[in-house]
């Protein structure tokens, strides 16, 4: 009786830490998903694989779920202390510096669990908010090769992002064509279309009318009609 309350306990953290972990992941969808224009849920790739974890792969989410809260520590001017009990930091630069550690000790201890590999796409995800763009496309490239396809099309949308921001909009295209003619459950069809729509908007205007038109057409009452007919009112 008392071991299986001592299981029960661990249990009890476990579910906490990883269900704070998809309400983080939901609220900040679109600062983890580099040039994302509508929220998608990342919490679906962690929820899909997290529940399902045997015993001997809780410490990889409880470790993830450290990193994550690292990720979204908040932000103090430089005059101001910091809370003892409360992790703050004075830059944006030094938070991800601060997590990309966090992650990189996650995915190089539990690289073979689901929360390992959700922690190499945030190595990626750092290493852009660090402004190291090389790194963020090597690591990103490798999450966009595994055999998750819900964390690969995430991977793949950050890098077609890191790809725009770096003048390789052909690049780009090619990611968000593949992922318009493979959507998963991360990345939806219509979510690919607006970025790709955003891409032509400056050299292709015709394209990306029609492409905003086909998605008001195909989804009239979804978020992404409403986007999409707000990027045409604009283009006019």
């Amino acid at each position: 009786m008392r071991g299986y309350t001592r299981h029960q306990l661990k249990q009890d953290r476990f579910q906490e830490a990883t269900k704070e972990t998809f309400s983080w992941a939901v609220e900040h969808q679109k600062k983890l998903v580099t040039g994302g224009t509508i929220a998608v849920v990342a919490a679906l790739v962690i929820l899909g694989g997290w529940y399902g974890l045997s015993y001997r792969d809780q410490h990889a989410g409880m470790a993830l779920a450290q990193a994550l809260r690292t990720y979204q520590a908040p932000l103090r001017p430089a005059n101001v202390p910091a809370q003892p009990d409360v992790p703050s930091f004075t830059s944006a630069t030094d938070r991800a510096k601060a997590a990309n550690a966090a992650f990189k000790k996650v995915a190089g201890t539990y690289g073979w669990t689901r929360s390992g590999q959700i922690a190499r796409y945030f190595v990626g995800l750092t290493y852009r908010d660090m402004g190291d763009m090389p790194a963020a496309e090597r690591e990103l490239k490798q999450v966009a090769g595994t055999r998750n396809k819900d964390l690969a099309s995430l991977a793949k949308l950050a890098l077609a992002g890191i790809y725009r921001d770096t003048g390789r909009d052909k690049d780009a295209i090619a990611l968000y064509q593949d992922l318009i003619s493979h959507p998963t459950d991360s990345v939806a069809k219509s979510s690919a279309e607006l970025e790709l729509a955003q891409v032509y908007e400056p050299q292709q205007p015709q394209e990306a009318r029609r492409i905003y038109d086909q998605i008001r057409k195909e989804e009239p009452a979804s978020a992404a009609a409403e986007i999409a007919g707000s990027r045409l009112a604009t283009m006019k």
